[in-house]
């Protein structure tokens, strides 16, 4: 029998660890919707597998390598896939619900409407991943590496981003409400047109990143480093900056009523049509003007 169509007997074929591994080492690589439930594949070598839509609930691939592997509408709910390499692997659409990814290399990978609610990815490498669309409500991204990774419109209401690094990050049009960004860095991050409100940025650097029409009413954003950031068009209302730096900040259009900026630092801040009303601005560094604090009714952002 050849290996095709030994492949193509064994689609939802319950499968054992070792006889998955046995038939991979003999040259085998297509497992298209096997399943292993509770199987243990720690620490093997298996890049080039084919997954695609097997059922791997509770599987153990910690420490496996899975480069380049087809995981494509798979089931890894609770699956341990703690330091597993998984760079430039196909993981469109997976279901990687509750899984352990933490220090998992994820780089250049693909995650396109993934489901990740509740996933660990502390410490996860996901340089230039791409996770539009995914949905990462309640995941915990503490200390990840996502420069230049791609997640317009995903879902990450809730996640915990602490300490992560999202330079050039795309997070435009991206659900954050309630995220933890605490000391994030997003130096040049796009997030244009993301919903914000009431996330935290505590202590993040935002360092030119473009925040245009954004939703960032009631976020937190205490001593944030803005500097030189595009918050155009963006509601801020009842958002807090206190000892935030603005400097250079655009926030041409931006509704800052009943804002906190409390000793922010607003230098050559661009404050055309900035609405202030009601905005706490006691030992904030101003700009020598202050033009249209509050601007007709007509030019608030809602």
């Amino acid at each position: 029998m050849t290996h095709s169509t030994l492949s193509q007997s064994l689609q939802g074929t319950v499968l054992t660890a070792a006889e998955l591994i046995r038939r991979y080492q003999v040259g085998d690589r297509n497992f298209q919707a096997v399943q292993l439930i509770d199987a243990d594949l720690s620490q093997q070598s298996l890049a080039g597998i084919d997954l695609r839509q097997a059922r791997l609930e509770n599987v153990n691939l910690a420490g496996s390598d899975l480069t380049g592997a087809n995981l494509r509408e798979a089931a890894l709910v609770r699956a341990n896939l703690q330091g597993a390499r998984l760079r430039q692997a196909n993981l469109i659409n997976v279901n990687l619900t509750q899984a352990n990814l933490i220090a998992a290399d994820l780089r250049e990978a693909g995650l396109r409407s993934a489901g990740l609610q509740r996933c660990d990815l502390s410490q996860a490498q996901l340089g230039e991943a791409i996770l539009n669309e995914a949905n990462a409500e309640g995941a915990i991204f503490c200390g990840a590496h996502l420069t230049e990774a791609s997640l317009s419109r995903a879902r990450l209401t809730a996640a915990n981003l602490t300490s992560a690094t999202l330079d050039q990050a795309n997070l435009a049009g991206a659900s954050l409400s309630r995220a933890i960004f605490n000391k994030a860095r997003l130096i040049g991050a796009m997030l244009n047109g993301a919903s914000l409100e009431r996330a935290n940025f505590t202590q993040a650097d935002l360092t030119r990143a473009r925040l245009n029409g954004c939703n960032l009413r009631h976020t937190v954003l205490i001593q944030a480093n803005l500097r030189g950031a595009n918050l155009s068009w963006s509601s801020l209302r009842s958002a807090n900056l206190r000892g935030a730096t603005l400097y250079r900040t655009k926030l041409n259009w931006s509704n800052l009523s009943d804002a906190i900026l409390t000793d922010a630092v607003m230098m050559n801040a661009h404050l055309y049509h900035t609405n202030f009303r009601n905005a706490e601005l006691s030992g904030a560094i101003l700009p020598e003007s202050l033009p249209n604090r509050t601007p007709p009714s007509t030019h608030l952002l809602q």
